[in-house]
């Protein structure tokens, strides 16, 4: 099983917008600005590199619940970088605060919550092949 999770591990994401991160890849009309689901799956990334050092061997943290709110936009070649900070730990759910920041301004907040699984089992439960 996982090791225990300490509150106050971070863990952090980088990256520069791109044109497939802007919601005009989505849709021509749309603005050339980075889309919420890129920020989603930005701050997500934090959050698995918080956790993966408490992870044992065949295991993974998985996201199950998120609130975040996208609070500017960021253009092509903006760097976002998130950071992830365990919260609280409640069996094997973790909830940590997340943020997004450009250098300047904040990008988005909320919060992730993630589970510790057995890559294994979880497949096998879900009926998902094994790679």
């Amino acid at each position: 099983m996982a090791k225990p999770v300490q509150v106050g591990a971070q863990g952090h994401a980088e990256e520069r917008v791109k044109f497939e991160n802007t919601l005009t890849a989505h849709h021509h009309q749309l603005p050339p600005v980075y889309s919420t689901p890129d920020l989603v799956r930005l701050m997500e990334t934090a959050g698995f590199h918080a956790l993966h050092p408490f992870c044992e061997e065949g295991e993974m943290s998985v996201g199950v619940a998120i609130n975040i709110e996208h609070r500017a936009p960021s253009g092509l070649n903006a760097v976002l970088r998130a950071e992830a900070v365990v919260e609280k730990v409640e069996g094997r759910f973790i909830t940590l605060k997340v943020t997004v920041h450009d250098g300047q301004t904040e990008v988005g907040r909320g919060t992730v919550t993630r589970a510790i699984i057995v890559v294994s089992k979880f497949l096998e439960k879900w009926g998902i092949p094994q790679p």
